[in-house]
């Protein structure tokens, strides 16, 4: 959906235009269930947490200034409902910053059984979010980091960490 669209439906979401904030639903639905997936790994927890998120965006959507925003806020709402359905089932919700092993040497099987998508569930969740959110949503830095709530630096931190250690999988040469 290009900006200028989705600037115009959130201007008539905000306004009560059910049929506007429907078309942002189904724009944004895809996208927010596997960020939210590759945050948690447990597809249930996802749905749950999107689904959450679409009900406090549809709450609060008047309160946002900038219908610019709406991305933004939109993943920034999933990963706290995300990170609230974690704690609520007893899961760690911090990042994880050590790296995570995949046991016996194989990656789980995802839902995908992409090869790529098998390398990165061994990743520590900062850095499968991190590329997520900059390969497969096309985010930029400063985006990404006023999701995460951490510095840019952090951000380019964690894609290099992340491409490192895919690399290193793909190629067999982790240690």
């Amino acid at each position: 959906m290009d900006r200028a669209r989705e600037d115009l439906l959130v201007l008539a979401a905000q306004e009560g235009d059910r049929k506007a904030f429907e078309q942002l639903f189904r724009a944004y639905s895809a996208p927010l269930g596997r960020f939210a997936y590759r945050l948690c790994g447990d597809e249930q927890l996802a749905f749950d947490a999107v689904q959450e998120s679409w009900i406090t965006l549809s709450r609060t959507l008047r309160t946002l200034n900038d219908p610019r925003g709406f991305r933004l806020w939109a993943y920034k709402t999933v990963r706290w409902r995300t990170m609230d359905q974690l704690r609520r089932r007893g899961r760690p919700a911090e990042p994880l910053e050590d790296e995570v092993r995949c046991d016996g040497g194989s990656p789980p099987d995802l839902a995908t059984h992409d090869q790529l998508s098998r390398h990165m569930a061994c990743l520590p969740r900062v850095e499968k979010v991190a590329l997520t959110l900059f390969y497969l949503e096309e985010m930029t830095l400063a985006e990404i980091a006023t999701i995460e709530d951490v510095p840019v630096g952090t951000v380019k931190s964690r894609l290099g960490r992340a491409r490192d250690r895919l690399r290193d999988r793909m190629t067999g040469e982790e240690a």
